[in-house]
């Protein structure tokens, strides 16, 4: 199965998956249409990063097809799965269009987000209490987040203090040091084949 996808048909949203979501992972509907997704974008034309969530580990949250995010990312989130990572190429038309954003986005600019999909869930009603349990359920992904890149960090640890325990590859390269005796070099003594002979000899 390809794992590029043109999800537009005219290639201004194509999407190619980096990470594939479990068995049964669930997928943005209009009964979970609330996301949360982790990302950074970068502009196709200079690769300079302009927006990410990976600095301070935040999450974004929003709802698909109300317009908040742009184009490309309602088409492409429905097709993603919880636990999904994608590369995702936003052309203009899709993205910020002539106008762009400014200081950020020049305009006519090709967009590309490596993003991963966290969660989706239905639509809540935004009472105080809601709002509370939104908020410690985005602080409880973050912490989620902190451990998993925290234990990422201590197996890269472990790896490299492996290779730093492995013995050092032997190469046969040495050769005689030469010392002066009288005017002329010959062999290191201690290690010259006439010392060698005179051993195994005795």
């Amino acid at each position: 199965m390809d794992d590029v996808v043109d999800l537009t048909g005219d290639g201004g949203v194509v999407k190619k998956i980096i990470t594939r979501a479990k068995a049964g992972a669930l997928t943005p509907s209009e009964d979970r249409p609330m996301v949360d997704v982790h990302y950074e974008g970068t502009l196709a034309e200079t690769g300079e990063v302009f927006d990410t969530t990976h600095e301070d580990n935040s999450v974004l949250s929003f709802e698909l097809g109300k317009g908040t995010v742009i184009q490309a990312w309602d088409i492409a989130l429905r097709t993603m799965k919880v636990g999904e990572v994608a590369k995702i190429t936003c052309k203009p038309e899709y993205a910020y269009g002539t106008a762009g954003s400014p200081p950020d986005i020049p305009p006519n600019a090709t967009l590309i987000f490596e993003v991963e999909l966290l969660s989706c869930r239905p639509r809540k009603g935004s009472s105080l209490g809601s709002a509370s349990e939104e908020r410690a359920r985005l602080e409880e992904l973050k912490k989620q987040r902190e451990i998993a890149a925290a234990v990422k960090e201590e197996e890269k640890k472990k790896e490299k203090k492996q290779r730093l325990l492995l013995p050092p590859v032997f190469k046969p390269s040495w050769r005689p040091r030469k010392v002066k005796e009288k005017g002329r070099e010959k062999p290191n003594s201690c290690l010259s084949f006439n010392n060698l002979r005179n051993i195994f000899a005795a």
